[in-house]
């Protein structure tokens, strides 16, 4: 279709955290200034980015009310001035690592003659104008649904175990965490042959589903001392990469625990703001790294079509990640699943025709 506006739409508005979030209309009054996209979104992932917003971990927000997400996938409709890298009618990933193109103005959307904040990205709408540079063109063709996990969990699992951590085989590994990202950090393990690659949650379910995606040996994280499971999996000396995709402190003393000396620590969860961690400090003199994760080291414009052949030949498994899809309608029984920890990731239907 055609741009015309003003746009109406719509979208998942955050009023208060902690509070449900209000679907409802929002307004685009148009035009389109240098660098921004409108993009027809046909699906959005439910990231932990949007549960730290929703819960307020992150400390006081100062932009409420605003739109939500960052991971998602839909059809360019329209393009600002100066945008280069899509044109209308292209297929599209949204993330919110930086790209290629212009970083543009964050838009201005109204709710019944009142602002509703956006940043460069939101994906729990219907219709969203986007910054150039969180936008990577796909193949017409592409599975959509799949395509969406491009924009955040897919390529921060794989990235932090092929670009951070640089794993190498027959490395043993850990993955703390068994959701969109720690499911495609298994993946990647898997796909550069590492040993052991121990999969640790608190759901059943997850470990079943990481067993599935190639992990070898299970350890439920509500045991009492799961850093001691994690090492015997390994013969006693702890897991050489050990990956953090859970934002519980807790789980991150032990993960650091299940480590090997020397070795090292990958946080790709964002714990919550003021959380304190208690280490051994002789781990770290004995070189036991710990670092913290940007998207994997991930660059969209080479990863995400380098990540969706892998999964177009059968190489990582994206389908099997997706456990839940909603309509927009439900986005608040989404979020009430991702809290409760449900095993793999939950996607937002925008349209009826996605």
């Amino acid at each position: 279709m055609a741009a015309r506006y003003p746009l109406t739409f719509r979208g998942a508005i955050l009023e208060q955290t902690r509070r449900p979030l209000a679907v409802d209309e929002v307004t685009f009054a148009g035009p389109l200034e240098p660098g921004q996209v409108l993009v027809r979104i046909h699906y959005s992932g439910i990231c932990g980015k949007q549960i730290e917003e929703y819960l307020g971990s992150a400390g006081p927000d100062r932009f409420l009310p605003h739109l939500l997400g960052h991971e998602g996938s839909g059809q360019v409709v329209d393009v600002g001035p100066g945008v280069r890298q899509v044109k209308p009618g292209d297929d599209v990933v949204l993330h919110w690592l930086k790209g290629g193109g212009i970083d543009a103005a964050a838009p201005w959307y109204t709710r019944r003659g009142e602002r509703v904040n956006a940043g460069w990205i939101t994906t729990f709408n219907e219709y969203g104008v986007i910054s150039e540079n969180r936008l990577t063109a796909i193949p017409p063709g592409c599975n959509l649904a799949a395509a969406a996990l491009l924009g955040c969990a897919a390529t921060t699992g794989l990235g932090v175990v092929l670009y951070e951590a640089n794993v190498r085989p027959g490395q043993s590994v850990a993955v703390f965490g068994c959701g969109g990202v720690g499911l495609s950090a298994v993946q990647g393990a898997a796909l550069l042959s590492a040993w052991p690659i121990v999969a640790v949650d608190v759901n059943g379910e997850s470990l079943e589903l990481a067993q599935r995606l190639g992990a070898t040996h299970m350890v439920r994280g509500d045991l009492a001392d799961a850093a001691a499971a994690v090492r015997e999996a390994t013969g006693g000396a702890g897991a050489e990469v050990v990956i953090v995709a859970t934002a519980a402190p807790a789980a991150l003393e032990q993960a650091v625990a299940a480590g090997s000396t020397p070795g090292a620590v990958y946080v790709a969860a964002v714990p919550p703001a003021g959380a304190k961690v208690s280490l051994e400090a002789l781990g770290l003199h004995r070189r036991r790294m710990i670092t913290g994760s940007n998207g994997g080291g991930t660059l969209p414009d080479r990863d995400i079509p380098r990540f969706l052949t892998l999964y177009e030949r059968g190489k990582i498994k994206l389908d099997e990640l997706i456990t839940n899809t909603i309509p927009l309608e439900q986005i608040n029984q989404g979020v009430a699943q991702v809290l409760s920890g449900r095993a793999g990731r939950c996607l937002v239907r925008m349209t009826d025709g996605a």
